[in-house]
């Protein structure tokens, strides 16, 4: 499955707690970006100035690294992407990863927040955890970025029957009460 929705509506929250629920590993591409960026790897050189901007990280090297991810054997039994697909593009790569793998998606969960919520919430967390990728003018910029490019998947996911979208603004065990039971309406 995949979870989507906008910086700050609370995916990398949901996947962790949902992959436990579900018994299935999240893969989350800003965590593997942020391990990267943290061990000052090549690959996470290269993502921290577009992180810094707020902006995407290459197709490119976002698509090798999921290729990768999903070939592992704890990815066999099944999975929740988080943080991937962002772009058209990418749509039809991971179309092509999961076919070379014999999967395919059973649902696409978008989070829903209002935009003033998201920017409160992100900048609260960058202080918090002292992120420089989550300034206030980056994280609109963000917001600006999903809007354009991200965004219109759901119209995809929505066409082929897949996408349901939940409030994601609540505690994190209503939000996911929320995601399961909508998960059924799909799944069933």
């Amino acid at each position: 499955m995949l979870l989507m929705g906008p910086p700050g509506a609370g995916k990398g929250t949901q996947a962790k707690v949902l992959a436990e629920r579900l018994k299935i590993p999240a893969v989350s591409t800003g965590d593997i970006f942020r391990a990267n960026v943290k061990d000052e790897t090549p690959l996470g050189v290269e993502a921290k100035r577009y992180m810094d901007a707020g902006d995407y990280v290459p197709d490119e090297v976002t698509n090798a690294m999921v290729r990768d991810r999903l070939s592992e054997a704890d990815a066999g039994e099944g999975f929740l992407l988080d943080g991937y697909p962002r772009t058209l593009a990418q749509v039809g790569t991971l179309d092509e990863i999961l076919a070379d793998h014999g999967h395919k998606l059973d649902a696409v969960v978008a989070l829903v927040a209002d935009i003033d919520v998201l920017v409160e919430r992100m900048t609260k967390r960058a202080h918090i955890e002292g992120r420089t990728d989550d300034s206030e003018e980056v994280v609109r910029h963000r917001q600006d970025v999903y809007a354009a490019e991200t965004k219109p998947l759901l119209q995809v996911y929505a066409e082929r029957g897949l996408l349901v979208e939940v409030d994601g603004v609540g505690e994190i065990d209503e939000v996911s009460e929320r995601v399961l039971a909508a998960l059924k309406t799909v799944t069933e």
